[in-house]
């Protein structure tokens, strides 16, 4: 009768296919407004991946678009453009083509779910295999008496820690017969050729 309740649901994330739908939508969005709303794009990218560089793309696709317009509104052409406006309609095609190929592909790489991880310091160390087999880690040193040198010219004595073990004698057995077996085999394929 008396617990602790349910426990919290937490959103899940979005399908596949929600993904797929909004990179068709935004990508129609840019190219039926003739890259004049491209910007919108540009926008949902950096709330997404949240990185500085696409908050740059985003004010510079924001920029050229607002060129595009003005170039276009300051054409004095009639029926048709002239050089302004030819110029305004260059620049948001292109910023228009542009935007859509950078949204997509950064779009895609963000929810990819082969995505190379990022790392950010050293990798563990990885156990040294010789042969095929893996080295024996060495064995921890035996506490021992800490020997301290003089100190010269004051600074702090210097502790010195036993060396570390010997490989065990079985690993050297090991390796002795491996190599007695190759040397027969060697000599058996000499022999016989």
């Amino acid at each position: 009768m008396h617990g602790h309740g349910y426990a919290p649901q937490h959103p899940h994330p979005p399908s596949r296919g929600t993904h797929v739908t909004l990179r068709v939508l935004f990508v129609v969005l840019a190219v039926m407004s003739c890259g004049l709303l491209s910007w919108a794009a540009m926008l949902r990218l950096a709330l997404v991946t949240r990185k500085t560089h696409d908050w740059a793309v985003l004010a510079l696709v924001t920029a050229l678009d607002i060129l595009a317009v003005v170039l276009i509104g300051v054409d004095p052409g009639e029926d048709e453009f002239q050089g302004p406006g030819s110029a305004g309609m260059v620049v948001m095609l292109c910023t228009m083509l542009g935007a859509v190929a950078y949204y997509l592909y950064a779009d895609i790489r963000h929810f990819s779910p082969y995505r190379q991880p990022q790392f950010t310091g050293y990798a563990p160390p990885q156990p040294q295999v010789s042969y095929g087999y893996p080295q024996q880690p060495a064995p921890a040193p035996a506490p021992g008496p800490v020997h301290a040198q003089p100190t010269q010219l004051g600074h702090p004595p210097f502790q010195q820690t036993p060396p570390p073990a010997p490989p065990g004698p079985a690993r050297i057995h090991q390796v002795r017969a491996e190599l007695d077996e190759l040397s027969d085999y060697l000599r058996k394929q000499e022999g016989g050729s």
